[in-house]
């Protein structure tokens, strides 16, 4: 979700993004309390060291390195290498400088002043000033820039680069989710001003401020990045980053074992049942924490079927989410009530529960008018038979098992659903973004802050906003303007339990689990220390002993 589950981002990337799989990362991943590590090879002594080259891998391949244009978590994980915002979220997820060096926000909320770093240059060489960041934020707004992520920005009233190095907002009303909304990849505005930001050659060739240099991105086969000698943290230690695109987890697990990649979000089964043996844990380090993420059955609310709340409240009542996370997850996550994580302070524990419940669902359908009129066993209205079909990604099986565990408890209650595997570039550009579906099987990445503004305004939904599914409800669009208007954390609190009240018995996703993220790491890489962020918050720390380099420095061309 508002990055929206954000992902492998060390930048504390803030943008809803749409998950691809469980990723070795998320970075909102819960409280330390709750991480938990399957101890592997001990650290090797001696101090950190430059060299070798860290291969991760993932099913779903870049869209766009413009981040600002990309709704995936794909193109966030690797642009959110390559650029920095103004803030970031660091390991116990507070909100600290990024490109900003300090910031100050006025009594009143609505004046932000940044104090820039000075000295950062672009890749190719370019000084950063507080002009990047005016054009970025000009760009944000431009009507004819096809952002999903403009909202935060236009509650602007002025944004003023007062010198080089000082960037001053100053919003029209009070904005809540204000200071992380400059988490937003900063653009370089000497090669984008006055051109046309789509036919950009940054789309596949981005220069950024970040710790990594885009190098090379092979269609369908990887991205990869090299470090930045001149880095405003310090030059990582990790020479290199590859990012390699592998559309099934069965043959990326392979590669895993075979020294292929170095890293990848493992499946349940692979996490309990396929890594528990010596060898393994010899040569890699798994972990394990509860995602900031979640997955969800969504219904497109334009679709006839699906405009009665009966029928959504009845598919709700069929489905075993136990049975989903017992079987599909081997018990590695917990159910999802609604779009926050449970134990968070915005989650209400006190909404309609949706228990596994046949002959409520039964009722349910009976009463909005879906009988079997034929004997067929399928119910039907006024002579059309209940099917429809679920869409997911190509490449997540733990989708397509829980998509066929709904299509078994639909049938027994007289729903006949098909599933549709699709290509992770088409699903999203010809499907969801098309609305061009008649439900989906999807998750989002969440957000520190609990603004979901973006996924359930009705004004969000537009061919390509992330309001996807059409949800309108006039209550929730009050609610989710006022909840941006206060700081006050016990009236926001109040805010997003109502939403999640009025979701609950509207239904317009099915939330079904919040998956735990399952990491897992060549154990000759060191470095890594698990906190509230997850894992990679620190990856410009990791290293790799000289011992146990694999592959051969290189040199950087400036």
């Amino acid at each position: 979700m508002k990055a929206p589950a954000k992902i492998l981002e060390i930048s504390g990337r803030m943008l809803l993004v749409w998950g691809v799989l469980a990723l070795i990362s998320c970075p909102a991943c819960s409280r330390p309390e709750d991480s938990s590590e399957t101890p592997g090879r001990p650290a090797a002594a001696g101090p950190p060291c430059y060299g070798d080259t860290l291969i991760t891998g993932s099913i779903g391949e870049p869209s766009n390195l413009i981040p600002i244009l990309a709704s995936d978590s794909s193109s966030h994980e690797v642009a959110g290498l390559i650029y920095n915002g103004l803030v970031k979220y660091d390991k116990d997820l507070k909100l600290v400088g990024d490109l900003a060096e300090s910031f100050e926000v006025s009594k009143s909320g609505l004046v932000i002043t940044f104090h820039l770093r000075k000295g950062v240059r672009w890749h190719d060489g370019q000084p950063f000033t507080a002009a990047d960041v005016l054009f970025t934020y000009k760009t944000m707004i431009d009507p004819r820039t096809p952002t999903a992520y403009a909202e935060d920005f236009l509650q602007v009233e002025r944004a003023e680069a007062t010198d080089p190095y000082t960037f001053r907002v100053t919003y029209k009303k009070p904005f809540a989710p204000a200071l992380a909304s400059w988490g937003i990849s900063v653009l370089p505005g000497h090669l984008l001003e006055g051109r046309d930001i789509m036919k950009s050659p940054l789309v596949r060739h981005p220069i950024g401020t970040g710790p990594f240099i885009f190098k090379e991105w092979k269609a369908g086969e990887k991205v990869v990045l090299a470090y930045n000698p001149d880095y405003f943290e310090g030059r990582p230690y990790i020479d290199r980053f590859i990012y390699r695109i592998i559309p099934d987890s069965a043959t990326m697990f392979m590669e895993l074992k075979a020294g292929g990649i170095d890293n990848m979000g493992l499946s349940p089964l692979q996490y309990a049942r396929q890594t528990e043996y010596r060898k393994f844990k010899e040569n890699f380090n798994k972990y394990r924490y509860p995602a900031f993420a979640y997955t969800y059955l969504g219904f497109n609310l334009e679709d006839e079927k699906f405009r009665d709340r009966r029928v959504r409240q009845a598919i709700s009542y069929a489905i075993d989410r136990g049975e989903i996370i017992e079987g599909v997850l081997l018990g590695l996550g917990q159910e999802a009530t609604g779009p926050y994580k449970p134990g968070t302070w915005a989650y209400n524990p006190n909404i309609r529960q949706y228990p596994y419940d046949p002959v409520k669902a039964r009722e349910l359908l009976q009463e909005a008018g879906w009988r079997d009129a034929d004997g067929d066993g399928i119910l039907d209205k006024g002579g059309i038979p209940f099917r429809f079909t679920i869409i997911t990604n190509q490449g997540n099986d733990i989708r397509a098992r829980t998509a066929e565990i709904i299509q078994r408890r639909l049938k027994e209650v007289g729903i006949n659903v098909n599933i549709r595997i699709i290509e992770w570039a088409a699903f999203i550009k010809e499907f969801i973004e098309k609305k061009a579906f008649e439900a989906t099987l999807l998750g989002w990445t969440i957000s520190q802050d609990p603004d979901i503004y973006d996924v359930w305004h009705s004004s969000k939904t537009r061919p390509g906003e992330l309001n996807f599914i059409s949800y309108r409800n006039t209550e929730v669009d009050a609610l989710l303007e006022k909840g941006r208007r206060t700081f006050d954390q016990g009236e926001r609190r109040k805010i997003y339990w109502r939403i999640q009240e009025i979701l609950a018995e509207e239904v317009p996703y099915v939330f079904l689990y919040v998956p735990d993220a399952l990491p897992v790491v060549q154990a000759r890489f060191q470095g890594i220390e698990p906190a509230a962020a997850g894992i990679t918050y620190n990856l410009i720390k990791w290293y790799v002993p000289k011992t146990e380099q694999r592959y051969k420095i290189v040199t950087v061309d400036r």
